[in-house]
């Protein structure tokens, strides 16, 4: 079981999170590569403390949205946003090559991350950059998606993601941002939260009712309010149900 967290995510003079402390608990980093956060300087320091840290490298990509920090649906052709991946993704494993380590995963943020669930040639998109990056390297997705799919059917190692401090809908999916109740407040909740999904398989949605969940990383987003104290207490609360937390290889 890996704990993750969305990271590197400020911009030049603004910083986004307490991106130390969590290098500190989580065991894999996914570093904004420069196209909705993150600039070449704090893409460079990211990978540094990560490798000191024994924290895995994931890069993390989006759409090409700085102002709306990739949290906004794009129309672009599929080769082009292959290639925009393709570019993040490059642009990371420079820093992280220089910093003694590589691109250990491949995960997509925000608007991408929510359209890759249903849209195939977006999802093919986010296959397609995976396999030409490295073929070998996992790609971090929620079971039962298209981007599942799509990349179960091009054989690449894919790793279930779930997320601790966000609600999901009645249809395994995460409540849009947008709507009440989208972000888990409480992070003692959060933990157990976290433990019954990688123990029983299943959460409450936000209606009450029960959904099938896998979990094989966890992720705690790095801007959620009081993100530190939702890493420390879920890697305290799974490590405390008997869950080994390692960095993603």
């Amino acid at each position: 079981m890996a704990l993750t967290t969305d990271i590197g995510e400020g911009l030049g003079r603004w910083s986004l999170g307490d991106d130390d402390a969590l290098l500190e608990i989580v065991t894999a980093a996914n570093i904004a590569c420069g196209f909705h956060g993150g600039d070449p300087g704090i893409m460079r320091r990211t990978c540094a403390i990560s490798v000191k840290n024994n924290v895995a490298i994931g890069a993390q990509v989006s759409y090409r949205d700085l102002h709306g920090f990739g949290r906004r649906y794009i129309a672009v052709p599929g080769a082009e946003l292959r290639d925009d991946l393709l570019y993040q993704m490059g642009a990371l494993e420079v820093f992280a090559r220089i910093a003694g380590g590589k691109v250990d995963f491949i995960r997509a943020h925000g608007a991408l991350w929510n359209v890759a669930t249903k849209n195939t040639e977006h999802a093919q998109a986010i296959v397609d950059a995976t396999l030409e990056f490295n073929k070998d390297i996992p790609l971090l997705c929620p079971v039962g998606t298209e981007l599942w799919r799509l990349g179960e059917e091009a054989g690449l190692r894919l790793i279930a993601e779930a997320f601790v401090d966000r609600a999901y809908t009645p249809e395994g999916l995460l409540q849009p941002r947008s709507e009440p109740n989208a972000l888990l407040t409480d992070p003692d909740q959060a933990a157990a939260r976290a433990v019954q999904m990688v123990k029983e398989g299943h959460l409450t949605a936000v209606d009450g009712s029960e959904v099938s969940v896998t979990a094989e990383a966890l992720l705690v987003h790095c801007d959620t309010p009081g993100a530190v104290e939702f890493a420390r207490k879920t890697r305290a609360a799974l490590e405390g149900a008997g869950i080994e937390v390692v960095p993603i290889r």
